[in-house]
């Protein structure tokens, strides 16, 4: 009986943090990543911020907006 109890109470735990993690990732607004993971494919894009791009990988790790692709190069 005990050992149920318990697996009931991980299971709603479990589907809580199911539930909180897709709005806690935009908690705050986005977040710089200084060490990006992304292909080294070149195809430019320059963004509202008035910097261009090496790609659109790198332009969403400084969290830029209003990305088009073309660079101006």
């Amino acid at each position: 009986m005990k050992r149920m109890k318990m697996l009931a109470l991980a299971s709603v735990l479990f589907a809580g943090a199911l539930s909180v993690t897709p709005s806690m990732a935009n908690h705050g607004g986005c977040h710089k990543n200084p060490n990006p993971i992304c292909p080294a494919i070149f195809d430019p894009v320059t963004c509202d911020n008035g910097k261009t791009y090496t790609n659109s990988c790198f332009a969403q790790a400084d969290c830029a907006t209003g990305c088009v692709s073309g660079g101006g190069i």
